[in-house]
């Protein structure tokens, strides 16, 4: 990824038979935040998300950008009161 690059996080479900496994064994050059039994959280380049899309890989959802992810957690961790 580039520094000048967006960066995303997004939920990549699988469109081949393969499912997750299939997705985790390929060189993607994603990072994986979260893995479920359907899909994966990742943080990912606009240009490797648009790869993923074009090879139809999988189906990508884009959450937010990493900047506004950062944001929301911030402002959570701000309004949630301390114990």
């Amino acid at each position: 990824m580039t520094g000048t690059e967006q960066t995303w996080i997004a939920r990549l479900t699988p469109l081949s038979g393969g499912g997750v496994p299939a997705l985790l064994a390929m060189p993607l050059g994603v990072d994986v935040w979260e893995r479920h039994p359907g899909f994966l959280v990742v943080a990912a380049s606009e240009s490797r998300l648009a790869e993923l899309e074009r090879r139809r890989l999988a189906r990508v959802e884009r959450l937010a950008t990493t900047e506004r992810y950062e944001e929301d957690v911030r402002a959570q961790d701000r309004e949630t009161p301390s114990r």
